[in-house]
């Protein structure tokens, strides 16, 4: 069972940037897709960016409009999201997840692992 911890959040500006990590341990890490979801309060969460186990396969939501970028070290156990050009809408609170399915997906029900995510908030 992987466990994940997200790291990199915190304050910024609007048309700032900040670079997401996440560490993963405790499972095989090129064995799961990795994704970056987001939740604002009061809303759904919706997804970020999804890549595959190799990082041969990414797909980003509309909602980052070529902003955000996902990227992942397998060496590392590691997953990122590179955040720029920072719009106060993007305040949330960032998770990232693992997942054991055969393709990879966008919605969050194919996500098995969670970490506890971690706040992004963007001063207008």
């Amino acid at each position: 069972q992987v466990k994940l911890v997200e790291s990199g959040g915190g304050l910024v500006q609007t048309g700032g940037s900040l670079s997401l990590s996440c560490a993963a341990s405790g499972g095989t890490f090129s064995r799961y897709h990795m994704g970056w979801f987001r939740q604002a309060p009061g809303r759904e969460r919706e997804y970020v960016a999804v890549i595959s186990r190799n990082g041969g396969r990414i797909l980003n939501a509309e909602l980052g409009g070529g902003r955000f970028a996902i990227s992942r070290e397998n060496s590392k156990n590691t997953v990122y999201l590179q955040m720029n050009s920072l719009e106060p809408e993007d305040t949330a609170v960032y998770y990232c997840a693992a997942s054991m399915a055969s393709t990879t997906r966008a919605d969050a029900t194919s996500y098995e692992y969670w970490g506890p995510g971690t706040q992004v908030t963007v001063s207008s």
